[in-house]
């Protein structure tokens, strides 16, 4: 039982994560309890439909890599590629978690249903053809994230910023970036008969991209963060004062990443103590400025 629930990579659920966004930064937590605990309720519905069918994709995938990941240092060990699950076998648990997905999504909402199968078909193309597309490969992971935090929001029935949308994106394009580095740094010259865009990447094309990404996910930040619907929603733009963390974040992200030190943005955010301090951090500071903080900073000078 323990490798078909290792088949579904449970720990990359963290990615979901993005469906809360709608939840944090639309202030519905700040409704009286029932009303906020009924919006909670349905933002982790949400997370669970989307860990389904995260998880069908991941599956899918396993079973189209299943040779190339038998060559990979880490990625051997995965079920499939170790042979300790039947390809049968694997192909129901994703039909089933797809399937569960679509009918738990339509069940709160047609939207959120109509968005999960159009990350899951965009993810099957993905692993079908998409993957082996310079560029595009990563461009298509980002999206993939993008429809996470609309999904949130469709969820909860609130509007989301399109510059939280874009930001969302840029960060995730930089993500997508970085783990390409890492897993030429890791595989150095058997890179290409892993993954065959790793042979059209170079180290310092990448390193480039995460410059312009990680410009790009700041420069979004802050326009989001001094937008005038921010202010108006928060009564503050104080969330600008959050941008050393999130620099601190993205450069230590960058370093380690082409450092070599992590193949899998996964496992760099589950295992490195410095960015978690960060990332909690700025998580604190952020949910203390949107829920109340900002207002008192405000009556003092400083929003």
């Amino acid at each position: 039982m323990k490798d078909y629930f290792l088949l579904m990579r449970p720990v990359h659920w963290i990615k979901n994560v993005f469906v809360f966004a709608a939840l944090i930064f639309a202030r519905q937590l700040q409704q009286p309890l029932g009303e906020a605990m009924t919006t909670l309720g349905q933002a982790v519905w949400a997370f669970v439909c989307f860990s389904l069918a995260a998880s069908a994709i991941y599956i899918v995938n396993d079973l189209l890599d299943r040779q190339a990941d038998s060559i990979h240092p880490e990625r051997r060990h995965r079920p499939l590629a170790a042979g300790r699950v039947k390809v049968r076998a694997a192909v129901a648990i994703a039909g089933a978690s797809a399937a569960v997905s679509l009918i738990a999504g339509g069940l709160l909402s047609a939207a959120l249903a109509f968005i999960l199968a159009a990350y899951m078909v965009q993810m099957v193309l993905y692993s079908l053809a998409l993957k082996r597309v310079m560029i595009l490969d990563c461009i298509i992971i980002a999206s993939g994230f993008v429809l996470r935090a609309v999904a949130g929001a469709v969820a909860i029935e609130v509007s989301i910023s399109p510059w939280l949308v874009i930001c969302t994106f840029a960060l995730c394009l930089f993500l997508a970036f970085s783990k390409r580095r890492g897993e030429i740094a890791q595989l150095q010259a058997n890179s290409e008969a892993f993954r065959k865009t790793l042979g059209e990447y170079t180290p310092e094309l990448l390193a480039h991209m995460l410059d312009v990404t990680s410009v790009l996910a700041v420069a979004c930040f802050l326009l989001y963060a001094m937008d005038y619907r921010t202010k108006e929603l928060f009564g503050t733009n104080n969330l600008v004062y959050t941008t050393p963390l999130v620099l601190y974040c993205i450069f230590r992200f960058s370093a380690l990443t082409q450092k070599g030190v992590y193949s899998d943005p996964v496992r760099l955010i589950l295992c490195d103590r410095p960015f978690q301090v960060g990332m909690l951090l700025w998580g604190l500071l952020s949910m203390a400025i949107v829920y109340g903080i900002g207002q008192r900073l405000g009556t003092l000078g400083l929003g």
